[in-house]
């Protein structure tokens, strides 16, 4: 028993010794948001176009079309989305990418005059006024950014706002790796 007594706390110790060790290991991002959707099909979901848009809708079929798509999930009242709009519009414009949204949660005609305002990136646009397609694709929140290939699988995803170096960094070499 005095031998159980004298143990117990070094176990104990070890263990609390071991989750520090995993906690502040430097190759571990605690930032990191896992998603069981990389390297699985796009979820199936069918949106129409935000009610008055030119654009049209967006459905999982168009996601599968032979061309590398990043879709990204922003909102009018997400100041976030604000500030990585100008890097989309830039991205949509200077690469050969597709670049599709889905409007999560909004109203339309907020929707409408934030996309007059700062420009319309999008080739098409899911209106996702429930968050249904949201829930669907997992997010946490928006603005959210995914990167499918020709297939339609999902192969990153980003959470938060876009910002150059992350863009340059990871998500264009990601582009580039799947032409």
């Amino acid at each position: 028993m005095k031998r159980l007594l004298f143990i117990l706390p070094l176990l104990i110790f070890a263990i609390g010794a071991a989750f520090l060790y995993w906690g502040l290991n430097p190759e571990r991002d605690p930032a990191a948001i896992p998603s069981v959707l990389i390297d699985e099909p796009a979820p199936q979901f069918e949106l129409p176009p935000i009610e008055a848009s030119a654009t049209p809708g967006l459905s999982t079929a168009d996601l599968a079309n032979g061309q590398i798509t990043v879709v990204n999930i922003f909102a009018s009242w997400c100041l976030p989305c604000r500030a990585e709009h100008p890097l989309l519009v830039d991205l949509a414009e200077q690469r050969d990418v597709r670049l599709v949204g889905i409007n999560y949660k909004d109203k339309p005609e907020d929707a409408l005059a934030w996309l007059e305002e700062l420009g319309n990136p999008y080739e098409a646009i899911g209106a996702d006024e429930n968050g249904r397609a949201g829930i669907e694709w997992g997010i946490s929140g928006v603005p959210e950014t995914f990167i499918l290939d020709r297939e339609g699988t999902i192969r990153y995803r980003h959470v938060g706002p876009i910002h150059a170096v992350e863009l340059d960094d990871v998500i264009l070499p990601i582009l580039e790796r799947l032409q």
